[in-house]
């Protein structure tokens, strides 16, 4: 009796270092810090994209076959048939674990080192620091300067949200390239789209490195408050990367889930208690 109470002393601080709260894994816990309007409403504080060296933009200059723009002719206004015959298709790369879409590699209008971008018929453009719609206001214009004004439309788009997720292998299945088809989109929602975080990610400590046209920002957020919400953060840009931490806790093998723990508790003392008796009999 003495050497279990004995076995159970010595593993109790294991128990209690390996505890997890509800609040190290619920998102979004009120705190006085949140800002919100008159209304009540949280502002929204999305950040602008702005285009960087080596981004790639797909632009499509949508006309007529003929006519003063027909140099401009885009795929997108050819009437389409059986199979893909004269239309434009988007193919994304799947697997070969391979980034980014080929098709808007080969055929997208690329950043170059100085900034640019060479727009056939046009010529260069300056892209750097610029927001997609300034571009798209940009090139519209020089298209209108020689061609008949009201007989094209310029549709330059970046290739949606891309993304990334690393973590260590806990987080296996949420990790890799993302891509998401939308004008916005939030961290909460590009990670309940990946499926979410398991009880091993530290929430209180999501680092996120963002691209910029001066260079790489590196911000840290916290996910358990509530408040995150009124960071520029918490909305995902084009080329993020989301780095997910792991709780000291559960690299030494604790906390996982309260089976696992339990588990591994009873084992400890079981461990314990069979080297107290050999060790007594010797």
């Amino acid at each position: 009796m003495k050497t279990l109470k004995k076995a159970l002393f010595l593993t109790l601080p294991f128990f209690l270092f390996s505890c997890i709260t509800s609040k190290d894994v619920r998102y979004m816990q009120p705190n006085e810090s949140l800002v919100i309007n008159e209304e009540g409403l949280v502002p929204y504080n999305v950040p602008i994209y702005r285009i960087t060296k080596n981004d790639i933009l797909t632009l499509n200059i949508v006309t007529t076959p003929q006519g003063d723009a027909a140099q401009f002719y885009s795929t997108l206004n050819a009437t389409q048939s059986t199979g893909n015959s004269g239309g434009s298709a988007t193919v994304t790369n799947q697997g070969g674990g391979q980034g980014g879409n080929t098709t808007i590699y080969f055929n997208g209008l690329k950043v170059d080192s100085n900034g640019d971008v060479n727009v056939f018929g046009i010529g260069y453009i300056k892209a750097e620091g610029k927001t997609v719609e300034d571009m798209t206001k940009e090139i519209q214009q020089k298209v209108n300067q020689n061609f008949v004004e009201g007989k094209s439309e310029v549709r330059l788009n970046i290739d949606g949200i891309t993304y990334y997720i690393l973590g260590d292998v806990e987080t296996v299945e949420i990790s890799g390239e993302k891509k998401a088809h939308k004008n916005t989109l939030t961290i909460t929602e590009a990670l309940a789209i990946n499926g979410g975080l398991n009880r091993t990610v530290d929430r209180t400590n999501i680092v996120i490195h963002r691209k910029l046209p001066e260079g790489i920002k590196i911000a840290k957020i916290d996910l358990t408050r509530e408040d995150v919400m009124n960071s520029p953060y918490y909305w995902v840009q084009n080329g993020d990367e989301i780095f997910l931490t792991t709780r000291s806790k559960n690299l030494n093998g604790f906390g996982k889930d309260p089976i696992q723990t339990l588990t591994t508790g009873v084992s400890l003392v079981t461990t314990a208690i069979t080297i107290y008796l050999i060790l007594t009999r010797l």
